[in-house]
């Protein structure tokens, strides 16, 4: 049986009560405004001068050009196919130069430089550790390299007064046999900075269901986990990775739109699904610009976003890969204000999501939401009424 909810706007997005029209928040306001993010790979973030530089260091010939403008052209461009498995393909440049230690810390340093210089206060930035093991790294070395980039990262964005917290999820390829493995190492250093457990990749034909020996030991150790579900294959995904795979949150999750129905008049008819994912209050880490370049999405303007949001779904804004979306949190809140009407009651909105949603401690989420989210925006909407 399906849950019938009252009229709602085709466009969807929750308005600003105050707002009488659509309006495009100026840059410099969303720039400052405090953000959240819980869905960005570590490996799909990368400067472009800092795989230029990389490449030279390891001897990497691979590379489309040399020119740091045009290789991140060449990222855009490719990863713009429509199709996932496209997308994935760009990563082989990424993680060719992701396979020492120095390269590795000097990634996960700028990933946390460049977020806070965003406006970002919180991440939770995800990474495969067994992709960057081909030069010969152990796992343990790859980890610490990450957490040790993040702290400098950290400190060097408090010094620049742009204070962050960046915690790291460990990702195991739904493609490969060492999600078991992975859930060691993350429950190893859970302590240092690694907050939870992800798994990504092709999702048609390697579902969650197939790593349940990973996930059983995770709940039995009582870590975090989200999983990529529901962005490239449909409604089957989400169901296991809730059902069986017990996650805390849908890494995209934008599929479960198909367990909605829109009438003509605008009321939303909500399937079984849906609506215990809403119930259950189960994150949606949606990320507009990526969906719509692997063909989640038809356009900004038509993303489930404005649906989910309107019916008041879990929904938070994440850039996924910015390198390849050409994105960052500023640009993606800009997107959904020109498309959605979204002011800065709607960006706080999402980020309070976010915070609720984050795989750190109850006093440490509110601590944020507080002391840093609800005084800024606070402050940026008073300045804007003078």
């Amino acid at each position: 049986m399906s849950i019938e909810t009252g009229p709602i706007s085709r466009v969807g997005a929750p308005r600003d009560p105050e707002a009488g029209s659509r309006s495009l928040l100026p840059e410099d306001v969303v720039r400052r405004a405090p953000k959240a993010l819980l869905h960005d790979h570590l490996d799909g973030g990368l400067r472009p001068e800092t795989i230029v530089e990389l490449a030279a260091e390891v001897g990497y010939s691979g590379l489309p050009t040399t020119d740091p403008l045009y290789l991140q052209r060449w990222f855009i461009d490719s990863a713009d196919s429509g199709s996932l498995v496209r997308y994935l393909e760009t990563f082989a440049h990424t993680l060719a130069v992701m396979q020492t230690t120095e390269g590795i810390r000097r990634v996960a340093r700028e990933a946390a430089e460049d977020l806070a210089a965003d406006g970002v206060v919180y991440a939770e930035i995800r990474f495969a550790p067994e992709l960057h093991v081909e030069a010969g790294l152990g796992l343990p070395e790859v980890v610490e390299a990450v957490l040790d980039g993040f702290r400098q990262g950290e400190a060097a964005a408090a010094a620049a007064g742009h204070p962050i917290r960046v915690r790291a999820l460990l990702t195991a390829m739904r493609t490969a046999a060492r999600s078991r493995e992975i859930a060691e190492l993350t429950v190893r250093y859970r302590d240092d900075g690694v907050v939870g457990f992800d798994i990504a990749g092709a999702e048609a034909g390697f579902p969650p269901s197939r790593h349940l020996d990973a996930f059983d030991y995770l709940r039995g150790e009582s870590m975090h986990i989200t999983i990529h579900a529901g962005e490239a294959f449909g409604l089957p995904s989400i169901r296991e990775a809730i059902a069986f795979c017990g996650c805390d949150r849908l890494g995209h999750g934008v599929r479960i739109v198909d367990d909605i129905t829109v009438g003509p008049h605008g009321e939303a008819t909500i399937g079984r699904l849906a609506s215990y994912v809403r119930d259950l209050r189960i994150p949606l880490e949606l990320c507009p610009s990526s969906n719509v370049q692997t063909g989640a999405a038809a356009s900004i303007a038509e993303h489930p976003i404005g649906l989910l949001s309107r019916l008041r779904f879990r929904v938070t804004v994440n850039t996924d890969n910015r390198l390849m979306s050409g994105t960052s949190m500023t640009r993606e809140m800009l997107l959904l204000s020109e498309a959605f009407g979204w002011g800065l009651a709607q960006m706080q909105w999402v980020t309070v999501n976010a915070l609720k949603s984050a795989f750190i401690p109850f006093d440490e989420r509110l601590a944020l939401i507080d002391d840093v989210v609800k005084p800024g925006y606070a402050a940026l909407a008073s300045a804007a009424e003078r």
